[in-house]
Order: structure tokens, then sequence, then C-alpha cells
């Protein structure tokens, strides 16, 4: 773990606040998607959160980039946590159940685990560590219930494609160390830049938006998914990664599943079970596992 300026308290309530973010997603997708078109509501998503934080670092009086090796390297960034991601895991959504899905696209924090320990090194890692990261995806398997897991084997190419969007989650989380030069409002603003060039030609295409009528109830949920779901969660994701390293910042995809269901029970009157109780405190302890202060080694720079 990097050092921090703040209290870990902090960083961890900034980690919830991400999950609860992040996890709140979903019901305003549920709603959005109803009327808009999942490459249109994407779009939407993204050029609604580049144009919030340019606001933000106008306030803040920073600038963006000037030079093409960052803006490449931004590019990069945009793919693996943004459009690329998210083009690939709606993909494997079409043919694998929604429970099954959530469990494998919650991997992430075990791709940022083997990929540091095997290849980049650029934190530490160890056993608590490793113990953390399969014990939150336990939690996760039992918030959304063990029959999700009934299917896996079956549909391998969405299951895959499921898989393949937490790696690049995974990818993420390690590639944005790269941008130590840069505030974590200047790297969300490149990341959404480039997402919403590349996404609002594909709308254009695909959807044809200008013919859509869609409600105020849908356009205020695209509107929230935009400003707070993106906006603000990416200034919170790209200061931990700085704070609390990759694997750390990875970990909110635990903490994401807890949060899904709480907030079912508050707006959707669904109820938690035993076994989801568990889940979430099995996903909160895997957590707190991960994030556990160690002694403090010289960091690899990354190629």
């Amino acid at each position: 773990m990097t050092k921090t300026t703040s209290p870990l308290w902090i960083e961890l309530c900034c980690l919830a606040l991400l999950a609860l973010l992040w996890g709140s997603s979903y019901l305003f997708l549920k709603v959005a998607v109803t009327e808009l078109p999942p490459v249109t509501l994407i779009a939407f998503r993204v050029t609604g959160a580049a144009v919030f934080l340019l606001v933000v670092i106008g306030v803040r009086r920073e600038r963006l980039p000037r030079d093409g090796k960052t803006w490449q390297m931004l590019l990069i960034q945009a793919f693996l946590n943004s459009f690329g991601a998210w083009v690939l895991l709606a993909w494997g959504q079409q043919y694998v159940d929604s429970a099954l899905t959530s469990v494998l696209n919650s991997t992430s924090p075990i791709f940022v685990f083997l990929f540091t320990f095997f290849i980049t090194r650029h934190e530490s890692t160890n056993l608590l560590k490793l113990s953390g990261a399969f014990l939150g995806l336990a939690g996760v398997v039992m918030i959304v219930g063990l029959d999700a897991l009934q299917g896996l084997g079956q549909q391998v190419a969405g299951q895959l494609a499921a898989v393949g969007s937490a790696a690049l989650y995974g990818c993420a989380a390690i590639y944005g160390k790269r941008f130590g030069h840069l505030s974590a409002s200047v790297t969300a603003t490149g990341t959404m830049i480039w997402s919403a060039v590349v996404l609002i030609p594909a709308c254009l295409i695909i959807d044809q938006p200008w013919t859509l009528t869609p409600s105020l109830k849908a356009l205020g949920a695209a509107t929230a998914l935009s400003i707070l779901c993106t906006g603000c969660a990416l200034l919170l994701y790209f200061r931990l990664v700085k704070t609390l390293g990759s694997l750390g910042a990875a970990s909110q995809a635990y903490l994401r599943a807890g949060f899904g269901v709480m907030l079912g029970v508050v707006f959707l009157g669904e109820t938690i079970t035993p076994v989801m109780g568990i889940g979430i405190l099995a996903a909160v302890i895997g957590v707190a596992a991960i994030n556990f202060p160690t002694r403090k080694k010289k960091p690899v720079p990354l190629p």
C-alpha cells in the first residue's frame, strides 16, 4: 500500500462510498435502459461525466495534459476501465444470468493479486491479501445466492466475457498507478473524454438517438448514473488507486454487491436472508484483510 496523506479510516470511508456509488448504478441502469438503448445510455453516461469532470478541473484551475504520450496512456486506461470493459460485459450479459454475471464480474481483485504477484510486483502481496480476495468473492457468492453458480460451465463464451471484463478492471487498477504525475480529477476527466470520443459516434450509427423520446424519469436516472455513479465515482477511484493501491481500490467490487442488496431492501422492498447477511460480513472481512496495513516495501516501478 502506498503512503497516504490521510488516515486509513478516511480512505476506507472513500472506498465504501465508491462501492455505494457503483452499487447504486444498477438501480439507475434498470430504470434508464427500459427507454434508452445500451450504447446510447453508455454514451450519455460518459459524456455527462466528461462535462461534469471538466467543470471540476475548471473550478480547481487544473489543466488537461498537453503531451501525446499521456493522452495515449489515458486512451488505454479508458479502454480498460470503461468502454472496453463495459462493451465486453454487456455482450456477455446477453447469454448469462445477471446473478452469475455479478459473481464472475466481481473477480477483479483476484486478477489484480495474480497480475501483481506474477508480473508487475509494483506493490506488496501476501497470504492475508490473497485470503481476503477469495473470502470477499465467497461473500459475493453468498450475497447473490448459491444458485447463481448452477449455470457455471454453460454458455461459456458469455461467462468468459464477464470474466474478461473483470480482468480488464483488474488491469485498469494496475495501469492507473502510471498516472502519479496527474491528479485524480485530471485522470478521470481524460478517461471520460476518450470514452465519449469513442462512444458518441457508435451510438449515432447504431441507435440513431435523435429518434428516441425518453421520459423525464429515464433521463433523470441516466443523469444520476452519469454524474454520481461515473463522474464522482471516478474521482474517488483514481484517488484510491494512489492511496490504497491497485488491490485496495479493486476490493470495492466485494462491497458493491452488499450495497446493492441493501439498496434493494430500502427502495425495492427486498429482504436480506441469513445467508446474505453472512455474505455481507464475509465481504467486509475480505476487504479489511486486503487493506490491512503491511510493512512498507519499496515498490517496483511499472514498465
